[in-house]
């Protein structure tokens, strides 16, 4: 239930937004508005001011602004007020209003947060430095292995991890070109960026990667508090920090539990540094429950976490910050769409009303409000430019008619624009369901029991 009542909160919002802009463009024009509401089908409740009857409908999955002479098939008529009966030029602004309204929402909601908060884990948008590759894995058929840095990843040229993350997205069950440097040579390959559990439960680890978190060795904060645990049977003390594991370097505890899935359970040779003391332990480590259903190898002890990067800035700089942010994610939206219509990205990858309300969900648990302002965003630029596709119905739909009939200087047929608007419809209609379809068919009862 929470999980409903976040959802419908943040796509009311969304959709709050994106009607007000159609309507005060609406307003400013002198277009009647006769319907402004959140949510499709039944009205619930709402009141009537003016011409405008502002409501709350029973299917919080969206919402329109319904103004006077906009339904194809409606009679038309000489009333000023009616959209039909304003220049060209006013339409494609209304149309406009409600995508430009969400990039202002999107670029609003960062400016907030790089003003007053913004943390963001060091390691994402430095060097691809790697510190562990799990064994038998699609990284570790390439040859590259701990200590070496990855230099090109698909298209980009030296890439941050947060780049190899989303060129990996991008790519998914696709090889694409590779390079790294080990011991100063450098190796041009590929690498098959596999999936086998599907987008939605890929990760970097899938890969085989574990990226260099920071430059210190991992440090234990505390013990698990269970005295039969290794870390505890073998005396480990909060502040030990683990030099080496089995004379490797690793710096995250991801990277302990990577080296210690691939020894599957063998005794482990810690060098730790107590104060400034050398001591050699030997830990055996034991099978744990990672909270999803799966087992790994832990010690059983928490680590320091890796440094953070926090920034609060000034209100000019915040805004600069936001736009950057905001051009990244439209850039990355477009190009999922492009490869979708290129079949280089599976359509499974897209999340309906389910997927978004898990996500949302996750954001919220998460500490701090980035990830929840920043999924909030995201949301915000996908419903400006979802909207934006040349479709009917939809907003992109209504401009590139009006562009159609600028060209030719006369209306398109209205029986054959009522035909257009049907069909468009009932397309509308089975993408919404092949997408919750698609939602449901990834919830966990089901994964489960796929072979």
């Amino acid at each position: 239930m929470s999980t409903v009542i976040q959802l419908a909160i943040v796509l009311g919002i969304m959709v709050l937004v994106h009607e007000f802009g159609h309507f005060a463009v609406a307003k400013l024009c002198k277009v009647r508005v006769e319907v402004f509401s959140i949510g499709f089908g039944t009205r619930l409740f709402g009141f009537k001011r003016g011409d405008t009857d502002y409501r709350l409908s029973l299917l919080p999955l969206g919402g329109y602004v319904k103004m006077a002479g906009e339904m194809p098939g409606e009679a038309k008529s000489d009333d000023p007020g009616e959209l039909e009966n304003h220049p060209r030029w006013q339409r494609v602004l209304i149309a406009l209003a409600g995508p430009f309204a969400n990039f202002l929402l999107a670029i609003a909601l960062m400016t907030g947060v790089y003003m007053i908060h913004n943390e963001v884990r060091a390691f994402l948008n430095g060097p691809a430095h790697v510190d562990y590759v799990s064994l038998n894995t699609p990284a570790a058929h390439t040859g590259i292995r701990g200590g070496d840095t990855i230099v090109h990843y698909d298209t980009i040229e030296n890439p941050t991890w947060d780049q190899v993350a989303v060129r990996s997205m991008l790519n998914l069950n696709q090889s694409i070109a590779f390079s790294y440097i080990h011991d100063g040579q450098r190796t041009n390959t590929k690498l098959f960026v596999e999936a086998k559990g599907g987008p939605e439960n890929f990760t970097l680890d899938t890969l085989g990667f574990v990226p260099i978190m920071q430059d210190t060795p991992v440090q234990v904060r505390s013990l698990a508090g269970e005295e039969n645990l290794p870390a505890a049977r073998a005396g480990l003390q909060p502040g030990d920090k683990i030099v080496t594991l089995d004379g490797l370097h690793l710096h995250s505890v991801d990277a302990l539990h990577a080296y210690l899935q691939d020894e599957a359970g063998k005794p482990v040779a810690l060098v730790i540094d107590r104060h400034g003391a050398t001591l050699t332990v030997t830990l055996n480590p034991v099978l744990g429950d990672a909270g999803d259903g799966t087992k790994y190898y832990q010690f059983g002890f928490l680590a320091v976490q890796p440094p953070v990067t926090v920034q609060r800035l000034p209100f000019d700089k915040a805004v600069v910050a936001s736009w950057q942010f905001n051009k990244k994610g439209s850039l990355l939206i477009v190009e999922v769409l492009k490869r979708m219509f290129t079949r280089q990205v599976s359509v499974r990858s897209l999340s309906g009303p389910i997927g978004i309300g898990q996500q949302i969900h996750e954001a919220v648990d998460m500490p701090g409000w980035m990830p929840i302002i920043g999924l909030m965003a995201y949301i915000s630029l996908n419903l400006g430019i979802f909207n934006l596709l040349p479709i009917p119905i939809l907003d992109g739909g209504m401009i590139l008619f009006l562009i159609i009939e600028s060209i030719i200087r006369r209306d398109v047929n209205q029986q054959l624009k009522e035909r257009v608007y049907q069909v468009a419809f009932v397309c509308i209609i089975l993408f919404a369901a092949f997408v919750i379809f698609n939602d449901i068919t990834k919830l966990s009862i089901f994964t489960k029991v796929k072979p």
